[in-house]
């Protein structure tokens, strides 16, 4: 389809395909509740627009309405509401769209009485709405059977009402218009419009209709049912000629459907002759009898014969061709009516109208646009030509323009092995002496002539993942052109694993690393979410390095994209102020069983950990082991704060590591693999101690000092203590002997030694400290043996 240059439409509805034509609504860049009118050329192909703001209503689902109606029983007759600066009118048409006039309001209401609506200020406006019910008529009701026969809702006034919903009805396609009821109904022809059945819309149950045997001039009232229903829908049986119908609803919202048969046979005594009809002729709004380029006259039944039409009837009588005159003309594709009042077609400022079309070859010739074009359907002869003044061409050799190259589909991410058509597309140059070399990229070269034109395709298929560089040269003795795109062959990605260590400390650099599968997989795109942030960061490689300002929990989220699969995983990240690292490695008899994959190093990981938690009565929610990816098979064992620690705060070792490395040193952690193979943890460096996120080997080195340092001034001050009070000794010993032993930190500590050592407790049954009553002196008594084995722990 080839629409005006600058349309840009952003939605398309088809409104007709009928005679050749097809007559569409497109919704344009500047546009959001209204569309443009275009028609076709007779192939289909160019497009000109031929009413602009149409009214659109959008529905559940995505569906849109646009407020047009072709109506039936007379080509070329449409109406539609245009919406200009918020207010709808309604517009009808009798040449498909070649010219446009509001309705004229009818002369008196229903009851015969004068109406104070007078044209150009007031006009008849009717609702074009379709019906949610298949079953009953939408808001204007037309018939093949009954042309000219229009009966809709609608107002009176400057604009279209949304609430007004009087009916009206016309019996000459909408020249003079009558009004009928006060409120909408649901209408039903019968009889080729013979006979028209009305049954008001409402939600109260009813038992009466209303119907009319004289095109509406007047109304008799049936009781149809002695029981209200509420009306579901209207049916009449097969047949334009049919008088039986059948009205559908329910007694209760509860009860199943009533179905009641209603025959309007009985009202007329006899089938129809001649001599009970007359003639009548389609004119226009302004009176024109020249419709569509001829006159046409129908016949309708008297409105004094109360007979049957029956399938004989025809309604068409006889056809005249006129001459052609302006209106039998419309813009050409790449023109525009002026507004000015001769209201000719100009050329839009992208429009050449000389230039030779797409399908122009050397040694034909061309004729170019005048900027009109004949209304198609239109039967008019002789008189104005407005092709008259055209030129002749000759189809110049010109040079390709515009080469492109795509696929059938337009994926350009495709897998190993898929069928894959390319197609070869040239806007304009001669097409039937150009040659076109083909270079799929994978060493598939071929030469093609008059590639553009030919339903011969380029079909490929890519063995191995890669890029491929896919070139069209098009070339003839005026020029060439050159095409380029890639394509990108790549298989789907079936999973990816991210790879992020759980335990980390707050601003400590972290590694995230997505392993894709297929491993072989390339070309992937990589997204990555932190915590609650709502913008990814991309990247090419599957790494990103990264910090956590903050403690608590972290989510992190992974995706990767190659274009034709998109896969995703989440892991969690603890962020703590303070924990301890311990290294472990394995007896080298698991690298035979490492399959080198996350579940696997999960499960490890897990055993590990109940293993300890067994042997060390560590709780379980303190410690973590993490198992590396890679060969040798290694670990990290993490020690995690416990919430009791913040409130007990000493400058000694925690006491979980001890057990944890006495457990490792005993031999203790083990696990059977595979065959009954025992595997052993260990201490990667035995003689190395821990380290963790609250200090180092220096820290803890400054704490023995320490420690020693506070002996050594308690044995000192003890010994003087003695020998000053030698009658004490039994006082001290007896309180030693009689006080539960416990360890307690001096009242002169220095709040920096305490910072040196944050975070680390210890507590131990033989270690004892004691404050005596008014004393200033602290008696310690250690033994020894014990001291000496903590120390080299």
């Amino acid at each position: 389809m080839r629409f005006p240059k600058y349309a840009l439409p952003k939605d398309v509805q088809i409104v007709s395909t009928d005679e050749s034509q097809v007559f569409l609504a497109i919704q344009e860049w500047y546009q959001s509740d209204t569309y443009n009118l275009y028609q076709s050329d007779p192939q289909g192909v160019y497009y000109s627009i031929v009413l602009e703001n149409v009214r659109s209503t959008k529905q559940p689902e995505e569906n849109v309405l646009i407020d047009i109606l072709e109506v039936r029983g007379i080509k070329g007759v449409f109406l539609a509401n245009q919406k200009v600066d918020g207010k709808m009118t309604t517009l009808i048409t009798y040449n498909k769209g070649q010219h446009w006039e509001p309705l004229m309001p009818p002369a008196t209401d229903m009851n015969g009485k004068p109406i104070s609506c007078k044209a150009p200020d007031c006009h008849l406006h009717l609702h074009l709405r379709w019906a949610d019910n298949p079953y009953v008529s939408g808001t204007v009701h037309t018939k093949d059977s009954a042309p000219g026969l229009i009966m809709g809702a609608g107002n009176l006034g400057s604009k279209l009402v949304e609430y007004k919903e009087e009916m009206y009805i016309t019996s000459d396609c909408g020249r003079t218009w009558r009004q009928v009821f006060e409120e909408e109904h649901h209408i039903l022809y019968l009889d080729h419009g013979g006979v028209i059945v009305a049954i008001k819309d409402t939600s109260i149950p009813l038992k009466i209709l209303k119907f009319s045997i004289d095109e509406g001039r007047t109304w008799t009232i049936h009781n149809f049912t002695s029981t209200s229903v509420f009306v579901d829908g209207l049916l009449s049986e097969p047949g334009d000629e049919t008088l039986v119908m059948t009205v559908f609803g329910h007694i209760s919202y509860r009860s199943d459907w009533e179905l009641v048969k209603v025959d309007f046979r009985q009202s007329f005594p006899r089938q129809c002759t001649e001599s009970d009809y007359e003639s009548w002729q389609l004119t226009g709004l302004q009176g024109a009898k020249c419709i569509m380029g001829q006159e046409r006259s129908f016949r309708k039944r008297k409105e004094t014969a109360f007979c049957i039409k029956g399938k004989t009837y025809t309604s068409t009588l006889t056809t005249k061709p006129c001459q052609c005159t302006e209106k039998d003309f419309n813009c050409d594709y790449g023109f525009e009516r002026s507004h000015t009042e001769d209201s000719r077609c100009i050329a839009d400022f992208w429009h050449d109208p000389d230039s030779p079309l797409e399908d122009c070859h050397l040694g034909q010739t061309y004729e170019s646009s005048t900027g009109y074009r004949k209304v198609i359907s239109n039967m008019c002869e002789g008189g104005l030509n407005k092709h008259q003044s055209a030129k002749q061409h000759s189809c110049p050799l010109l040079p390709p323009k515009g080469l492109q190259v795509g696929i059938k589909g337009q994926m350009l991410a495709v897998a190993p092995g898929d069928d894959i058509t390319f197609v070869v597309h040239q806007e304009q140059g001669d097409t039937s002496s150009t040659k076109y070399q083909v270079d799929l990229g994978d060493g598939v070269r071929a030469i093609y002539q008059n590639l553009t034109v030919t339903d011969e395709p380029i079909q490929h298929r890519y063995k191995n993942p890669g890029i491929y560089k896919v070139t069209v040269k098009a070339e003839n003795m005026a020029g060439h052109n050159k095409a380029t795109m890639y394509i990108q062959v790549t298989a789907p990605l079936q999973e990816v694993h991210l790879e992020v260590v759980p335990i980390t400390g707050r601003n400590y650099e972290v590694n995230l690393t997505a392993i894709v599968l297929p491993t072989e997989a390339n070309l992937s795109v990589f997204y990555w979410w932190i915590g609650d942030n709502l913008q990814p960061t991309l990247t090419l490689q599957n790494s990103l390095l990264t910090r956590f300002p903050e403690t608590g929990e972290v989510s992190v989220t992974v995706q990767a994209s190659n274009g034709r699969t998109m896969v995703q995983d989440t892991r969690t990240v603890q962020v703590y102020d303070n924990f301890q690292v311990i290294p472990l490695s394995f007896s080298a008899n698991l690298d035979s069983f490492n399959p080198n994959i996350p579940e696997w190093r999960r499960d490890i990981g897990q055993v590990v950990t109940k293993i300890l938690v067994k042997n060390t009565g560590v709780p379980l929610e303190s410690l973590v082991t993490v198992v590396k990816p890679g060969l040798p098979t290694r670990a990290d064992l993490y020690v995690l704060p416990l919430d009791s620690t913040s409130a007990k705060r000493s400058m000694f070792i925690d006491k979980r590591i001890p057990a944890i490395i006495q457990a490792f040193n005993s031999n203790n952690v083990s696990f059977v693999v595979r065959g009954g193979l025992q595997v052993l943890v260990m201490l990667t460096d035995p003689n190395a101690g821990y380290h963790g996120a609250a200090g180092g080997l220096g820290v803890w080195a400054l704490a023995i000092i320490f420690l020693i340092s506070i002996i050594t001034t308690g044995s000192f001050i003890l010994y003087k203590f003695k020998r000053k009070l030698p009658g004490n000794r039994n006082v001290y010993a007896q309180m030693h002997n009689e006080k539960e032993q416990e360890m307690t930190s001096p009242v002169n500590h220095s709040e920096d030694t305490q910072h040196i050592i944050q975070g680390e407790e210890f507590i131990d049954d033989d270690l004892d400290s004691q404050t005596l009553g008014n004393h200033s002196g602290v008696v310690l008594s250690i033994n020894s043996r014990e001291l000496h084995s903590y120390l080299t722990s």
